[in-house]
């Protein structure tokens, strides 16, 4: 019996074997790695569950933390910290951190967002063979593309956005056979395009927004794939970039475009996005746009479009949004955006439309005729210069002896009529003109098949409306017509206001007086300029207005119109006289970091950068959470207005201390002019008094506690830990250097204070760290600082 039952034993313990769940054990070895990179990151909270004990590959998977499996080896690793973690402390080492990661050789997916990670991207990730994505965002990288990133040929998605890489796009990228997504945006990449892009053949999503890139856009028609190009703040131009019919989502806006668009736009049946605001496209708007069958977004405000609209022209139902303000559109409103739905938004203020909406302000038709006709003189003398054939150069013959008739006619009548008005009125009346345009809905970035690429605008995270053209009838009514009792105060450039729009917000509104006679295209490059300084730590401009001659359309007097910032200095906060109670050391050191990334995106976040701004404590601003605010910087509008000073934005009272001399905006170093204002910043923030003469001071930045304890502001000496002080002394001794080559550079000062804030913030209560602060100590025991 024993042996007739034995077989049936064993069939049942093998379906029992083979009924348990096979748990995929690591190896030892690998366990071990992740455990090292939990410590090489300084333990965050994401990582919290890892110890000895974890079960790395049957943990559940989350949006913050997932480690994938297969045959014992790990193959995924995501770690994104969700609310985004400081820079790593002095002693991290990426390359030592690189060292550990690539023990994992199987890795195919490889995401570490937001962890703190610095430094330059180490060539060893070659080791990593298998990788096929690979997402380093938000964090501080600097530096270039490292080429040995081209030998990894199974990588499909790359992804930089928000760090601080530099450099040129590599032509290399083309060796990566079947990369899909390219994602490098907020950094700092220079220079054009290589051509190699086009030969992407599998490439579908490519963004590169907030760049300082610029030159034609590489022919990119053979990527037929392509559904997502987004170019967003960079300076390509003139032409429309050339592309596939597969094109889902398509970004030009802020950029430097100024050709037609082609009509091959007309068939991307699939586009849903298509957003060209703020460059500088001429010609007529094709109207067919409207109607493509996937479009929901459409957005062309702020360029030079002509054309006639009609009522009965057709619209895709599914339209969302559409923004049309800023041209030089006639006619009538079509009737499929006129509904009343709150499904569709819609936007065509300055144009020369028929609108019974007071709040969509219309030029008068002269306005849009005139703009036109003056386009195309430009564009016909433009087209004369360079024949293209004989064919053509006859045709430009033609065609300038036309435009050149016409514009002898406009010149004539121009003439006739100033002279008319001057006979009537002895002084040319004013009237407004309004140019250029609100902006359109920021926009967000599309998704590759299996991983989303979104981001909320810079903008929308500022809390600031889109910036706009105001009305000269919107400012009297939010200033109760200029009364005293909005005036804040007057500089050299003018009078600054206070006022309160009709939404409720209050402004700061700057009134410039021009002393000589200027048209409104002399300003078009400075308004762009200004429109672009929207930073959590600048004091953003909201929009502007025109006052313009009657006569000859020349702008007589700008408003330039600014938030309102009302809880103080940084000086007044120090000091305690705005609140009643000093900033802390920690408020203090966050304010600074504050000033330091707004000098950062001052020199950096927009070309060209805005230098020499002559930055003091009470022309930083504090608003109700605190958070610094830089309301002087240097607006090159017209040298005939503001010469060698800035545009003070701010409170408008001036430092009383010796300065370093102000020099032409033309020399060399002015970046490090900021650097070494903002030396003088630190200095008050760590005495706690303006300097009010910088040769009086000789201050002993000694090695120990207690000197440095006699020089900082009693206020603070209770609550600042002695390592966080030194280290801003420390950074606040090079940026007054003599010389500029030998102050640092605003992301050294940047990190610097960064490191100190984190001792501050970590090591309170334990007890102070005993390795030194992230700068190379002086080699004397005393350093001396003699500024003259």
């Amino acid at each position: 019996m024993a042996e007739r039952n034995y077989p049936s034993s064993l069939l049942i313990f093998s379906l029992v074997f083979l009924w348990i769940p096979f748990t995929c054990q690591l190896e030892s070895s690998e366990v071990l790695t992740l455990l090292q990179i939990k410590k090489l990151l300084n333990s965050p909270d994401v990582l919290s569950t890892w110890d000895g004990s974890a079960d790395f590959c049957n943990t559940e998977p989350n949006s913050s933390l997932t480690v994938g499996c297969y045959e014992g080896s790990i193959t995924q690793l995501h770690i994104i910290s969700q609310d985004g973690s400081p820079m790593l402390p002095r002693n991290f080492s990426i390359d030592s951190f690189f060292t550990t990661l690539v023990k994992l050789p199987s890795l195919k997916v490889l995401s570490l967002v937001s962890l703190g990670l610095w430094g330059p991207l180490p060539a060893k990730i070659s080791r990593l063979s298998s990788l096929e994505i690979l997402n380093v965002s938000s964090n501080f990288l600097y530096g270039s593309i490292p080429g040995e990133v081209s030998t990894l040929k199974n990588l499909q998605t790359l992804i930089l956005d928000y760090n601080m890489f530099s450099g040129r796009v590599p032509d290399w990228l083309s060796e990566l056979p079947v990369l899909a997504v390219l994602s490098l945006r907020n950094n700092s990449f220079t220079g054009s395009l290589p051509n190699s892009l086009g030969s992407l053949e599998n490439l579908r999503v490519l963004s590169l927004s907030r760049n300082r890139l610029y030159g034609e856009v590489p022919d990119l028609s053979n990527l037929i794939n392509l559904q997502v190009l987004d170019l967003e703040d960079n300076y390509f131009g003139p032409h429309f970039p050339s592309l596939g019919s597969k094109v889902v989502a398509l970004v030009l806006r802020n950029n430097r475009f100024s050709s037609s668009i082609p009509s091959e736009a007309s068939s991307y049946i699939q586009l849903q996005r298509l957003d060209i605001s703020f460059n500088r496209f001429v010609g007529p708007f094709s109207q067919s746009l409207l109607s493509l069958p996937s479009l929901n977004y459409l957005n062309i405000a702020g360029n030079r479009f002509t054309g006639m609209l009609y009522q009965n022209t057709s619209c895709n139902e599914g339209l969302g949004f559409v923004d049309l303000s800023s041209n030089l559109l006639t006619g009538s409103l079509p009737s499929c955006l006129e509904s009343d739905s709150k499904m569709i938004v819609v936007r065509y203020a300055n144009n020369c439309l028929t609108s019974k909406d007071q709040n969509q302000h219309q030029h008068p038709y002269a306005f849009c005729r005139n703009e036109a006709l003056a386009v195309v003189g430009i564009l016909r003398s433009k087209q004369k210069k360079v024949p293209t054939d004989k064919v053509s150069l006859p045709l430009s013959i033609v065609g300038g002896v036309v435009g050149g008739g016409m514009l002898v006619g406009i010149l004539i009548w121009l003439i006739l009529r100033k002279v008319n008005v001057k006979r009537a009125k002895g002084r040319p009346p004013r009237r407004l003109i309004a140019e250029s345009a609100s902006t359109g809905f920021p926009s967000k970035l599309l998704s590759d098949g299996r991983y989303i690429i979104s981001q909320t605008m810079r903008l929308g995270a500022l809390g600031l409306p889109p910036y706009q053209t105001f009305s000269l009838e919107e400012l009297e009514k939010a200033t109760n017509n200029f009364e005293t009792s909005t005036f804040i105060g007057e500089g050299s450039h003018g009078q600054m206001y206070r006022g309160k729009l009709s939404d409720g917000s209050v402004v700061a509104i700057r009134c410039l007086k021009l002393k000589e006679r200027h048209s409104i295209q002399n300003f078009v490059h400075h308004i762009e300029l200004i429109s672009k300084l929207r930073h959590r730590h600048l004091v953003s401009a909201l929009g502007h207005c025109f006052e313009c001659y009657l006569d000859d359309s020349s702008v007589s007097r700008l408003f330039l119109v600014f938030e309102y910032i009302s809880y103080g200095t940084l000086r007044s906060n120090i000091s305690g006289s705005a609140t009643g109670q000093t900033l802390s050391w920690t408020r203090r050191i966050a304010a600074a970091i504050g000033v330091a990334k707004g000098i950062q995106f001052l020199h950096t976040g927009i070309v060209p950068g805005v230098l020499a701004n002559n930055l003091k404590t009470t022309s930083i601003l504090l608003d109700q959470n605190l958070v610094a605010k830089i309301s002087s910087y240097d607006l090159p509008i017209l040298e005939e207005i503001m010469r060698t000073e800035p545009l003070q934005v701010g409170t408008g009272v001036s430092w009383s201390g010796s300065k370093e001399p102000r020099v032409p905006v033309s020399t060399k170093h002015e970046d490090k002019m900021d650097v070494y204002d903002f030396g003088v910043i630190l200095l008050e923030i760590i005495v706690g008094r303006p300097i009010t003469s910088l040769t009086e001071l000789r201050a002993s930045v000694a090695a120990d506690e207690s000197a440095r304890r006699s020089i900082a502001d009693p206020a603070v000496q209770g609550t600042s830990l002695d390592e966080s002080l030194k280290t801003v002394m420390e950074i606040c001794v090079r940026c007054l250097s003599k010389e500029p080559t030998e102050r640092p550079s605003v992301e050294d000062v940047l990190w610097n204070l960064q490191f100190a804030a984190q001792v501050q913030d970590s090591s309170r209560g334990d007890s102070q760290s005993s390795e030194g602060s992230p700068i190379s100590r002086p080699q004397a025991s005393q350093l001396q600082l003699s500024i003259q």
